[in-house]
């Protein structure tokens, strides 16, 4: 049986997963004869990643679930301090982007360089950091954890809803993120022109 919480990590990294490919197909198209809208499509995309994933998703994972993990499944503690030290970079990350993308919206294409190249490596660093999650974090936490660790986990989790899964009610503080994004995004991202 699938717990509440694993089944809500698999549905945030999916959602995340997709975010951040719909984020490097707008890299390779580039702002096109709509520059403006491609900025506003990527602030929005790189401000869900630091106001969702980084503060709500990566903390529970951290306090949460790898301490009990790495006690009980020692072969794990490698790839468990390695994914705690991306978290600790995580938000640095982001920000860092969110700058590089500003400067090169305000300063020009002198500026694009350092921002295709510096999200190009958060692309893959952020995939592979959910692929160790997924194949080893995981399988272990399911292997090693008691019912008393998955009621805490699960209760923590519960309260993420994510409302970019599409399985919770949207916040309404949120749908204005949401809509921004999928109506700006060019298709087949979202469904603005292409």
């Amino acid at each position: 049986m699938v717990k509440a919480s694993i089944q809500i990590i698999h549905d945030e990294h999916t959602t995340l997963a997709s975010m951040l490919r719909s984020i490097g197909m707008m890299v390779e198209r580039g702002p096109g004869k709509k520059p403006q809208d491609y900025f506003d499509v990527m602030r929005a995309m790189l401000f869900y990643i630091d106001e969702f994933p980084e503060r709500l998703h990566h903390p529970k994972e951290t306090e949460l679930l790898f301490p009990p993990v790495a006690r009980l499944a020692p072969e794990t503690r490698e790839v468990i301090e390695r994914l705690d030290n991306d978290h600790i970079k995580g938000e640095a990350a982001v920000r860092e982007l969110q700058h590089l993308l500003l400067a090169w919206e305000l300063l020009g294409d002198t500026r694009r360089e350092a921002f295709d190249t510096a999200i190009k490596r958060y692309l893959g660093f952020y995939l592979e950091h959910m692929r160790l999650e997924e194949t080893v974090v995981i399988p272990a936490a399911l292997k090693v954890l008691g019912d008393a660790d998955w009621l805490e986990i699960d209760a923590a989790f519960a309260a993420n809803c994510d409302p970019l899964t599409g399985k919770y009610p949207r916040d309404p503080i949120y749908d204005r993120l949401f809509t921004r994004i999928v109506n700006h995004a060019p298709a087949p991202i979202g469904l603005g022109e292409s």
